[in-house]
């Protein structure tokens, strides 16, 4: 018998060594926090100078650190300009390119402050601005650095010094409220406090106010450098602000001035859904925005539109496009515009043409994402995949040929045993076509079995492309010894504007039409073990768990992170999904009963891991705490993971590496890895 044993350990030694070295290969969450990430790039107007913010992260400090890297136009130099541990953000060229302003909080500034540092000569970062109030959302226009800044209205900067500091020491931590909106995303607004614009002389002067003399502000819930614009010679001021007084519904609107003025004009009175990211041309006789026409859908098809200055008239120039222009730049002649489209799950390059709105296509495979002008016909971006992270791009805005300008990350995924991906489509509702991402492990063998673990996305409309994630890798989650999979189903955005629609406002049917015809496509294949079939997903892929949870499936395990669980208590959250398309639930109950997941609890029997957030104001944590009472008082196993200091997304470090082995030591529990 010992003998056997000897022989049999021999046997197993090889493939026990064999498994530890794949696994020390594999993409593991903690190889995923050692990858550096690269954040949007900018470019001097000559396409000289290229600046991008680069991200580390130290595991054992929690934390991270961003700097700012130059690179050059030939791909040939790549260092750093702002020392680590000294948070900067937001870069933005001079327009002589010679000197390079962002956004930086060093010694003794309590916020955020602008800092220039010379590009052309040697010399350290200097401070310009001082303001209380912190600055974000920076442009340099001309002479000045235009900025945006939280104010209390009627208080000088001394003034607002010495509020900072009450509010510091104020003993009392309750926060008061009259009117939306209370909260965005995962941090209380304050409702005393304007966001307005400011500017100040590059060389150093009084901060000039251009939105408060307007007695407008920009929108209460969010704002960013996208929010203004500023006319190439300094005339004017576009700007998105509530143009009406409704503070549940505003109405985002575009509001021009002349600066100095104390008076703004409204372009867009007659359409009730946003308008937003005011741009001007080059050549300065235009600007620029997007519109969608429905309110209440964030993915009504965004067109892109032109307002003429001089003519004050606004023309649509991408009626006949089933695609969404949400952001773009001009070209340098004024003449079009480039766009990072998300179409049919990839997002891709495009230039537009300004007169006769036609479309054209500069990349074709992989993601790409951030353009900025690097010159005349050159773009710089960032390009990824399901298979390696955002790197720096530059691209030929002619012919699409990209060259690589970056070599962050190279040596650990040249280290690093990666799966393959391919893109499958099946038969959906109404037998509609659904495009799906399907990941396999490291290795794949079709002649084997091999455990499903399908992925829903959030959003609902907001499509799967093939870029990288990092809170939802599906090439991690294949690592372990599963075939992912993430299905783009109806709801999902890039497929056209029917597509996304047509799940509002039942959000329920044909998802899981979907869903349930992703799940039979994976039990048809050969491969597919369906004894070991596990789903997941968070937010609205998380409420489609919920819902998968309360109807017949095949699935032994699912995880439901930041779900909206219960229709009637996600009012509390910041976004109330339906009402202001299709009335609340005191409106339109029968709406809200057939949806939500919570009226199906009865069916409740599948063991369920429950992730979630306390600064999560989305989806708020009662949500939750809600469905992990229901499954305990239904005496389903299942287990309930909170975080007290993350929000919709789990973004610390070793938080998410918690949060990644949990998610493993759940699914392997009910569905083994591996291949069989």
């Amino acid at each position: 018998m010992k003998n056997l044993q000897l022989m049999l350990l021999f046997v197993l030694l090889p493939l026990l060594a064999f498994t530890s070295e794949a696994a020390e290969k594999s993409l593991s969450v903690e190889r995923m926090w050692q990858l550096e990430r690269i954040g949007s790039p900018v470019a001097s107007a000559d396409g000289q100078f290229i600046v991008a913010p680069v991200t580390r992260f130290d595991v054992t400090a929690d934390q991270g650190h961003t700097r700012l890297w130059l690179f050059s136009a030939d791909g040939k130099q790549q260092r750093p300009l702002t020392a680590e541990g000294m948070r900067a953000s937001e870069a933005t060229f001079s327009p002589d390119g010679k000197s390079l302003a962002f956004i930086s909080q060093r010694h003794k500034d309590d916020a955020g402050q602008i800092y220039i540092l010379p590009l052309t000569t040697p010399g350290e970062a200097q401070r310009l601005t001082e303001v209380p109030t912190g600055v974000y959302g920076i442009k340099w226009v001309g002479e000045h650095l235009y900025f945006i800044s939280r104010v209390w209205p009627g208080k000088n900067w001394d003034e607002m010094r010495a509020h900072l500091k009450t509010e510091k020491d104020n003993k009392v931590s309750a926060r008061q409220w009259n009117a939306l909106p209370y909260s965005q995303f995962d941090h209380w607004i304050d409702e005393n406090r304007q966001a307005h614009v400011f500017r100040i002389n590059a060389k150093g002067s009084d901060v000039q106010a251009v939105t408060q003399p307007l007695n407008m502000e920009l929108p209460r819930s969010s704002q960013s450098a996208s929010s203004y614009d500023i006319h190439p010679e300094e005339r004017f001021i576009a700007f998105n602000a509530n143009g009406s007084s409704n503070t549940v519904d505003p109405k985002i609107d575009i509001f021009i001035a002349a600066l100095g003025s104390d008076k703004a004009d409204n372009i867009t009175p007659e359409n009730t859904a946003p308008d937003s990211n005011p741009t001007f041309s080059p050549d300065g006789k235009s600007l620029a925005f997007s519109r969608q026409r429905i309110p209440g859908f964030y993915a009504d098809t965004a067109r892109l539109m032109v307002y003429d200055l001089a003519a004050k008239t606004t023309r649509e120039l991408t009626t006949n496009w089933d695609r969404s222009v949400s952001s773009f730049v001009w070209s340098s002649d004024s003449r079009g515009f480039y766009s990072s489209i998300d179409d049919a799950a990839t997002s891709r390059l495009y230039y537009i043409d300004a007169k006769s709105g036609k479309q054209r296509a500069i990349t074709q495979d992989t993601s790409f994402g951030s353009p900025a002008l690097a010159g005349k016909n050159t773009l710089v971006a960032t390009n990824e995949s399901f298979l390696f992270p955002a790197r720096l791009v530059k691209v030929d805005a002619r012919n699409g040929k990209t060259t690589r300008l970056d070599t962050f990350n190279d040596a650990l995924l040249a280290q690093t045993e990666l799966g393959t991906y391919e893109s499958v489509t099946y038969q959906g509702a109404d037998g509609k076509d659904i495009q799906m991402w399907v990941h396999y492990p490291a290795g794949f063998d079709k002649s084997k079995k091999y455990p499903l673990f399908l992925l829903i996305h959030g959003g609902p409309h907001n499509a799967i492309t093939d870029s990288f994630s990092y809170r939802w890798n599906a090439q991690t989650f294949s690592s372990w010894g599963y075939v992912t999979a993430w299905p783009n189903f109806h709801g999902s955005s890039g497929f056209g504007q029917d597509f996304a629609d047509a799940i509002n406002p039942d959000w329920r049917t044909k998802p899981l039409a979907d869903i349930q015809a992703a799940t039979a496509w994976f039990q048809n294949q050969p491969w597919i073990d369906t004894d070991r079939m596990v789903a997941g997903g968070a937010s609205y892929g998380g409420y489609l768990s919920s819902i998968l949870l309360g109807t017949e499936h095949p699935f032994k395990a699912l995880l439901i992170h930041a779900a909206v669980y219960n229709m009637y208590s996600q009012m509390s959250a910041d976004f109330a999904v339906h009402s202001t398309r299709f009335g609340n639930y005191w409106d339109n109950p029968d709406i809200y009963k057939s949806i939500s997941p919570h009226y199906y609890a009865e069916n409740f029997n599948t063991p369920t891991l429950i992730i979630h957030g306390q600064l999560d104001y989305r989806v708020p944590v009662g949500q939750g705490f809600e469905l992990f009472r229901t499954l305990q008082s239904r005496g389903v196993e299942s287990r309930m993971i909170y975080f007290p200091d993350e929000n919709h997304w789990i973004l610390k470090p070793n938080n998410s590496i918690y949060w990644y082995n949990q998610v493993k030591d759940w699914m392997t529990r009910f569905a083994e890895p591996g291949a069989r």
